[in-house]
């Protein structure tokens, strides 16, 4: 596996990043870019699941209206993500900061799954229901985005 990341920080892009002055910050301001758009979309959502934003408002309005926002910010943010991670994969994949960034992100990914696929997604869809388990994936999101964007600014200081 060594090898690979190896290779990784070897490839064209990855090089380029690292002997230009402006591209490393260019990307990392679009990755805090994409982030941000996929941060405030979802801690939108989750705070209108737990009833502490607009409450009157549908579920199913509020996520027509954001997730592309949310989708958009994603691609951005895995684009931006994997070339950073190109110029310095080996050293990344030592730092425990980058490490708990990514075990949180495979956890929200997670959460997520469980949110779009569990039959009280669909109840609440159908009668306004918030059952405690969909409060309790929207705290987790809540939680772990932020502990997500926490560990992203730690990365490149342990």
């Amino acid at each position: 596996m060594t090898d690979f990341f190896a290779w990784l920080e070897s490839t064209p892009p990855a090089a380029a990043i690292a002997e230009s002055a402006w591209l490393f910050p260019t990307l990392e301001t679009l990755h805090v870019l994409g982030l941000s758009f996929v941060v405030g979309s979802i801690a939108a959502f989750d705070l209108r699941i737990l009833g502490i934003a607009w409450p009157a408002r549908r579920l199913e309005t509020l996520a027509h209206d954001i997730l592309p926002w949310t989708w958009a910010g994603f691609g951005i943010a895995v684009l931006t993500g994997v070339l950073l991670f190109s110029n310095a994969a080996t050293d990344y994949v030592q730092n425990p900061a980058f490490l708990a960034k990514m075990a949180l992100m495979a956890l929200a990914g997670l959460n997520v799954l469980l949110f779009h696929f569990h039959p009280h997604q669909r109840l609440f869809a159908a009668e306004g229901h918030v059952s405690p388990l969909l409060r309790g994936s929207a705290a987790i999101s809540l939680a772990s985005w932020t502990a997500i964007v926490v560990l992203g600014r730690w990365i490149g200081f342990v």
